[in-house]
């Protein structure tokens, strides 16, 4: 009965310790890389036409920012 109050105790411990730190189940999100489009031509409106030329260029998506709204191309390092 003794052996087994500490093996609760101990377990109780150390889940405190796992929710307490955040060291449950873990989701690690790739870093993105960024290119600045090569064939995407004009000011970036159209977020969707941008990643449609990123797709063509191989990367896996595109957005449009900056002051003079140009396509940057988005893929995982």
């Amino acid at each position: 009965m003794k052996l087994s109050m500490r093996l609760i105790s101990a377990l109780l411990l150390v889940f405190m310790i796992f929710v307490a730190t955040g060291m449950g189940p873990v989701t690690v999100e790739a870093r993105k890389c960024e290119s600045k489009s090569h064939r995407f031509k004009g000011k970036c409106l159209s977020e969707t036409n941008c990643k449609n030329v990123c797709h063509n260029e191989g990367f896996t998506g595109g957005n449009c920012r900056g002051f003079r709204r140009r396509c940057f191309c988005t893929r995982n390092c």
